[in-house]
């Protein structure tokens, strides 16, 4: 009777460690998702910061575009705002899906603000003009990094919580999918186009 007692307790035992460790692996790579979408959220206030010194330098030269300007004002300010909402929690599939489409927007009106710069050669010349797009090209190289780790950080989380016998626990303590970061119409997975001719 003693034996059966003892046998029983270690095997609870030894199934409360699985629990554990399956629970804290899942804790761990949650963490580490959230973690790597502070890198991204740090880079995109980056951009975000660039942007109106961006706009305030090409207004001088650009008297006639003005709705163009406003374009990228008001899609930099929807983007911050879904930014905001993602790095609240980033394993919300909505905010993380409105960020998506902000930064699709973002990369529109940028795209068209720098296809305008090239009508006028002055600004095109303008040192603070230069230095700008050369700052915001360098962020979105960060970003682009930055996104992979997320990217990869999010894979590894849904991996886990999906495998057997892992994806029990998940389910017991509400550990939901992550979503990837990743652009899915063709025409968003251009990149802001900077030039420094």
């Amino acid at each position: 009777m003693n034996m059966a007692l003892i046998i029983v307790g270690v095997a609870v035992f030894i199934l409360v460690l699985m629990v554990a460790g399956m629970y804290n692996g899942l804790v761990k790579l949650r963490n580490l998702f959230k973690n790597a979408f502070a890198q991204i959220d740090v880079q995109l206030k980056r951009r975000y910061d660039l942007i109106p010194n961006l706009v305030e330098t090409a207004k001088g030269y650009m008297k006639h575009e003005r709705e163009t300007l406003e374009s990228v004002t008001k899609a930099r300010n929807t983007a911050l705002s879904a930014a905001e909402a993602v790095s609240a929690n980033p394993s919300n599939a909505s905010a993380m899906s409105d960020l998506v489409g902000a930064e699709a927007l973002l990369g529109g009106a940028m795209s068209k603000l720098m296809v305008s710069v090239e009508a006028y050669p002055d600004l095109k010349a303008n040192s603070n003009m230069i230095s700008l797009q050369e700052e915001l090209a360098a962020t979105e190289d960060k970003i682009a990094i930055a996104r992979q780790a997320f990217n990869q950080a999010v894979t590894d989380y849904n991996i886990k919580r999906e495998t057997f016998p892992t994806m029990i626990i998940a389910g017991i303590f509400g550990f939901i999918p992550a979503e990837l970061f990743e652009i899915t119409a063709p025409d968003e997975r251009e990149a802001v186009k900077v030039s420094f001719s």
